[in-house]
């Protein structure tokens, strides 16, 4: 069981933290009040970063920042990835991290890549409110409380990512088993 909390709505702070990304706060403000289960796209690399994982594995690295680590920011789920809300400057950063625990090498073939967005690109979040349905499936896993919230940055993110890849790929110190070998029953010799 996971200890990651279940705020699927976004408090007024939230919305106000997440308008502050945008070059116009209080017009972003003002749709969500008219509209507020319509999702939007907002810039990142000033307020906020998001690396995006496939949903599997983004929940896996989701469930070890919450059991195993010092938490998360908020983190919303839109077409089949989570997006994980992290530090600026961590799309800059992760993949160099990455690089160096060597993600790319054929030992880690099995661990999905991650995007990152960062200074000039932009992400649609979800709704205010709502489970989704109503947005295309999208929707908050851990939905914005604060106007500060808590954001890991590109260390946190890869001790995520590892923990998560290290639970999903399981190593056997056996090899695997010849299934054409002749299997003889040797324990009752006497």
């Amino acid at each position: 069981m996971s200890s990651t909390p279940n705020v699927t709505c976004a408090t007024a702070d939230g919305a106000s933290w997440l308008a502050s990304a945008g070059t116009h706060p209080r017009s972003t403000l003002a749709l969500w009040r008219e509209r507020p289960d319509a999702p939007l796209v907002l810039p990142c690399g000033t307020v906020f970063d998001v690396v995006s994982a496939p949903a599997v594995f983004g929940r896996r690295m989701l469930d070890r920042l919450w059991d195993e680590g010092p938490g998360s920011g908020p983190v919303a789920v839109f077409r089949g990835r989570t997006l994980l809300f992290t530090a600026p400057g961590t799309a800059q950063r992760l993949p160099s991290l990455l690089t160096w625990e060597e993600w790319g090498s054929n030992r880690a073939a099995a661990v999905p890549p991650l995007l990152c967005h960062g200074t000039g690109d932009a992400v649609t979040v979800p709704a205010l409110t709502g489970d989704g349905s109503a947005s295309g499936g999208s929707c908050w896993l851990v939905a914005p409380e604060t106007r500060h919230p808590w954001l890991p940055g590109p260390e946190v993110v890869l001790w995520a990512a590892v923990r998560a890849a290290r639970a999903a790929v399981r190593i056997s110190i056996f090899p695997p088993a010849d299934h054409d070998a002749n299997v003889y029953d040797v324990s009752r010799r006497r």
